[in-house]
């Protein structure tokens, strides 16, 4: 044996007949994310209802094709949390990254991108912007790439004149 037999279950899989129901079509139709499919199918296997089969973790383990700590993970979130949030991913709480500009420091860097260009310069280039922000200290630190994508939003992309009027681009009928 490769993995830990579990002899007593702290949380115990009871699916009602809906919820039986649910997971079996979800499993017969296979269309979905497979991590979900596959939480769906450890229920299934680890059901110990009357209708269930009520597999020990090693058989599903074994069955699936998955680790340990998956079975247990969802037997004890479908006990502490339910159904849905079993087949739900949680949204994250923050992003990954903290933004960088925010909507005081965006309207800093938009004046400044609508101010006059350096002395020498016919307008602002990323490069001047990103190293004139830390210099004025709206920000620490910004890339060319994360000023970029700030102006973008605003009639201040690259793809815009000086003055912040867009260009016209040649089209095909035109």
């Amino acid at each position: 044996m490769t993995a830990k037999q579990i002899i007593v279950k702290k949380y115990v899989v009871r699916l009602s007949g809906d919820e039986r129901e649910q997971l079996t079509a979800m499993t017969r139709k296979g269309r979905g994310r497979a991590q979900r499919l596959m939480k769906a199918r450890i229920l299934l296997k680890a059901d110990a209802s009357e209708a269930g089969k009520g597999w020990s973790d090693n058989q599903i383990i074994e069955a699936l094709e998955t680790s340990a700590s998956m079975v247990y993970r969802v037997r004890k979130q479908l006990v502490e949390e339910g159904l849905e949030a079993v087949l739900s991913r949680k949204p994250r709480a923050t992003p990954s990254v903290p933004r960088i500009f925010d909507g005081e420091k965006e309207a800093k860097l938009i004046a400044l991108a609508c101010s006059e260009p350096p002395r020498g310069r016919a307008r602002w280039t990323l490069r001047l912007l990103e190293n004139k922000v830390v210099e004025l200290n709206i920000v620490d630190r910004a890339s060319d790439s994360t000023i970029g994508r700030t102006l973008k939003k605003t009639s201040l992309s690259p793809i815009s004149n000086s003055n912040g009027s867009f260009r016209r681009r040649p089209t095909a009928h035109s």
